[in-house]
């Protein structure tokens, strides 16, 4: 059983930048995978990024990449979502989930997931 828990979420202008943290407890291995997910209101969840919880291998969504950095902190059994140059498009709830496989962009494919954590971008 894997429980993942976000932080770092809030209020930032259009052009700041924000760092989410996903913590992870429970029996994790190095060939899962992390991935980022967020859901704007009236919208269908969407895919940012993925990475090996090795923090090998990320990848993100066009709509995100060069802005958005994954990486990992070994020590703290944590994945940051390093967001920069952020626009109002991005505010929604922000979601880390993880899975035993390899990567996908599916949420349906993701095993466990966390509550989430919400971001406002003001314009």
């Amino acid at each position: 059983q894997v429980q993942l828990v976000e932080s770092g979420g809030g209020l930032v202008q259009a052009g700041g930048s924000l760092r989410l943290s996903c913590t992870a407890s429970g029996q994790i291995f190095g060939f899962y995978v992390m991935g980022w997910f967020r859901q704007a209101p009236g919208k269908e969840r969407e895919f940012v990024g993925g990475v090996h919880w090795s923090g090998a291998s990320p990848y993100y969504a066009d709509s995100v990449k060069g802005r958005f950095t994954l990486s990992r902190d070994n020590a703290k059994n944590t994945v940051y979502l390093q967001m920069n140059s952020v626009k109002p498009e991005d505010s929604a709830v922000y979601t880390c989930a993880a899975r035993a496989g390899t990567h996908t962009t599916i949420p349906s494919n993701y095993q466990w997931w966390g509550r989430g954590t919400q971001v406002t971008v003001s314009s």
